[in-house]
């Protein structure tokens, strides 16, 4: 049977850029949280104690974020984005409430983790709701918004968090949520309508607690190998294991379920696979570089914190800077070209990155970001918006789901690879010293930066010792940025070139919906939509 189902922001243009505001509100609360928790830790550990778990602060919230996604994708195509949406932005300022009153720090991890149980629902629903709205020729523009967000978050994050620890307490960086989400709770209440017609869902509950298990134990035997424990240890061992156990449960689970949680045409569509590997490469590329460049900065060319954050900032400059303009870019090369236009660009900056001499000044790193945040930001628009494009209202929340999931599952990926490959880099170096420097050098990374900071009283030559050794490890880390850059470049030399249309002949996803077999790629799928310049964007889909 067909559906009609329409997402509409009122009848005017100033109703969808209210939609917008608020979308970019609660954007922001994701991305607000992301950072600005960094700088408030030593006052969290001070009053709540529990230094050895502090990690968990972190790691819950990503971890609780990246394995959900998938699941409000798929409710969203169910039940609408609006509900869902709304849904994860109560459940993440409960979670902000909560942690604010912890009292101590395994209270603040399970808080945390509710925290990241909301955000995914908002990450999920904002992306697909920016393809509900707009056009082909507007989405760009609008991503590059969303885009900026982060950008902003990344910048003025810490300094909130610091300044709320220094002279007021640290409860309030959650307690600042509240205004906000509730802001943006009466933006997206008042003018943002759908109308789904009603009919019967099936939940796919055991997918999604296969899959929670699996990716959830696969991402935190990623992020707590090397770190808790070695690569090859029991505990390792057994996570990796149970997880391959869950994760091809799932899969078989998937293809009997009446409505799957991630139906098996995402993984048999290599249009679908392609963009989504993508995805993998942006996230490893993305975290590779803002985690190990700031300590370059300071520790290898002298910057100070101030200094490291501006030249970081390059990248969300790039990223939002490309993002708006991207539309231009796809409407005449199409999706695949543009991100394949990205990816390159991604590579002359591992390139520069690679190159990058050790007495180089500040602003070579800060273009080498700009480069990198503007290949990103080609890279992730096209795919995102490209995915989009080619299936109707009822599988869009499903295909920008799992492309974010893949971004998180690169994310996770390139913290392992990298960190384990600076610190087997950095320990290979320390272990090599000279005999006159025993003694006086740390065993790890995070110590070495301690060293460098004046944290540990040596001599000079150790410090000297030190800075070439994390010079060594970070560059090795630029080599293995280069060679994700150039795996996506293969990634999307494989990937079909024209986004057409998916059409799912015979009920193939267990929605109960039919499709019409349409083969017209993005540009011949604009025109319509050219004419329908009122918000009261109606899709009918018969899939």
């Amino acid at each position: 049977m067909a559906i009609l189902a329409r997402t509409q922001a009122t009848t005017t243009p100033a109703g969808r850029n209210r939609v917008l505001v608020g979308l970019m509100l609660t954007m922001a609360l994701a991305a607000m949280d992301a950072t600005i928790v960094a700088t408030a830790i030593p006052s969290i550990v001070h009053d709540l104690g529990g230094f050895s778990l502090f990690a968990w602060v972190f790691s819950i919230y990503l971890l609780a974020q990246a394995v959900t996604i998938p699941a409000y994708g798929k409710l969203a195509d169910l039940f609408g984005r609006k509900p869902i949406l709304m849904f994860g932005t109560v459940v993440f300022l409960l979670g902000s409430v909560l942690s604010g009153v912890a009292w101590n720090m395994i209270a603040l991890i399970v808080f945390r983790g509710v925290q990241g149980l909301g955000a995914s629902a908002v990450q999920a629903t904002t992306t697909t709701l920016a393809g509900d709205l707009y056009t082909l020729e507007e989405r760009g523009r609008v991503q590059g918004w969303l885009s900026s967000v982060w950008g902003v978050a990344a910048i003025i994050g810490p300094a909130i968090g610091g300044f709320f620890a220094e002279y007021a307490t640290w409860r309030w960086i959650f307690y600042l949520n509240v205004p906000i989400g509730a802001a943006a709770l009466v933006m997206i209440g008042r003018y943002l309508h759908e109308h789904i017609e009603p009919r019967p869902h099936r939940i796919d509950y055991e997918g999604a607690a296969l899959l929670v298990a699996g990716a959830g134990l696969l991402i935190l035997g990623l992020l707590t190998g090397g770190v808790n424990w070695g690569w090859r240890s029991g505990p390792s061992l057994a996570i990796f294991a149970v997880a391959l156990v869950a994760l091809a449960a799932f899969g078989w689970h998937e293809t009997r379920a009446a409505e799957p949680l991630l139906p098996p045409w995402v993984f048999s569509r290599r249009l679908l696979v392609g963009a989504n590997l993508a995805g993998v490469v942006l996230g490893g590329l993305t975290i590779g570089l803002s985690t190990f460049l700031p300590t370059y900065a300071q520790d290898v060319l002298g910057t100070d914190a101030v200094g490291a954050g501006f030249v970081l900032a390059g990248e969300t400059v790039g990223w939002t800077l490309t993002a708006a303009i991207s539309a231009r870019f796809y409407l005449r090369l199409g999706f695949r070209d543009t991100a394949l236009v990205g990816v390159v660009t991604c590579c002359g900056s591992a390139a520069l990155f690679v190159l990058l001499p050790v007495a180089a000044p500040a602003w070579v790193a800060a273009l080498g970001c700009f480069i990198m945040g503007c290949g990103l930001g080609l890279l992730a628009t096209a795919t995102i918006v490209g995915l989009q494009s080619v299936v109707g209202w009822t599988r869009r929340g499903v295909v920008t789901g799992a492309n974010m999931f893949a971004r998180n599952v690169g994310q996770a990926v390139g913290a392992a690879v990298f960190g384990g490959i600076a610190n087997a880099t950095l320990g290979g170096w320390l272990r090599a010293a000279p005999p006159s420097l025993h003694g006086q050098l740390p065993a790890s990374i995070n110590n070495a930066s301690n060293l460098l900071h004046g944290g540990q009283q040596t001599s000079a030559a150790a410090l000297d010792y030190v800075r070439q050794g994390l010079a060594l490890a970070i560059h090795h880390v630029f080599v293995g940025l280069a060679v994700v850059a150039i795996a996506g470049l293969a990634v999307l030399l494989a990937t079909p070139r024209h986004f057409a249309r998916l059409h799912f002949p015979g009920d193939s996803d267990g929605s109960g919906f039919t499709t019409e077999h349409t083969e017209d790629t993005e540009k011949e799928r604009l025109e319509p939509q050219r004419t329908q310049r009122t918000p009261r964007t109606k899709e009918r889909t018969n899939d």
